[in-house]
């Protein structure tokens, strides 16, 4: 589950005298988003405690933003994505670097995973301070030819369809074919914390 969304397609309807039809205005630069359950990551002191007064460092990923070179050039499409890390620490004695993990990985399909990379960003607070934030970046290439349908399955999609006609009231993406091939075509840059099983498992029951 996204809570974020980037670039999308969308659809118009055009009902003009010769008849109707959906004119797909479509992109092959993939959706960005973080998926629910990795935007957050908390620490403890001590490590192996869950308590609330055992927490040492809370960070949030916001202000996740997306450009897109989608030229129609190069065979590769290529998505920026920008985010900021807002964190907190629960001592503010002296100044301190905290380096949290972060994710970037290509979703086609919507489940299976193409691409991965695991970076990191450090936050640094100064002495006495308890809140700092940091500014990270994130690079997803996704195949030109893989993200583009087929001129078959875009006629299929477009083309008209006259009222009173059967195929009128039929959606063109309810045939299994058009569906999946647009399935296959359809990418996500998902971004999110690299997070333990343990630290997963706290963001879902907290």
């Amino acid at each position: 589950m996204l809570v974020l969304g980037g670039c999308a397609s969308r659809g118009e309807l055009d009902i003009s005298e010769s008849g109707a039809g959906v004119t797909a205005v479509r992109t092959p630069c993939p959706t960005v988003g973080v998926p629910a359950g990795t935007g957050d990551l908390t620490t403890f002191d001590p490590v192996t405690s869950r308590d609330a007064t055992a927490i040492d460092v809370v960070a949030a990923m916001t202000d996740v933003r997306s450009t897109c070179n989608n030229d129609g050039e190069s065979t590769q499409v290529v998505t920026n994505i920008t985010f900021t890390v807002l964190a907190r620490r629960a001592r503010a004695d002296g100044a301190r670097d905290v380096t949290l993990p972060y994710f970037v990985t290509v979703v086609q399909g919507g489940n299976a995973v193409v691409a991965k990379h695991v970076g990191r960003v450090v936050v640094h607070f100064d002495a006495g301070q308890t809140r700092a934030s940091v500014n990270g970046s994130a690079t997803a290439s996704v195949d030109r030819s893989a993200a583009t349908l087929s001129d078959e399955v875009k006629r299929r999609i477009t083309e008209k369809r006259k009222a009173g006609k059967e195929s009128a009231a039929v959606d063109p993406l309810s045939a299994p074919d058009v569906r999946n091939a647009v399935l296959r075509a359809t990418f996500e840059a998902l971004v999110g914390f690299q997070l333990t099983d343990d630290q997963l498992k706290y963001n879902a029951t907290r």
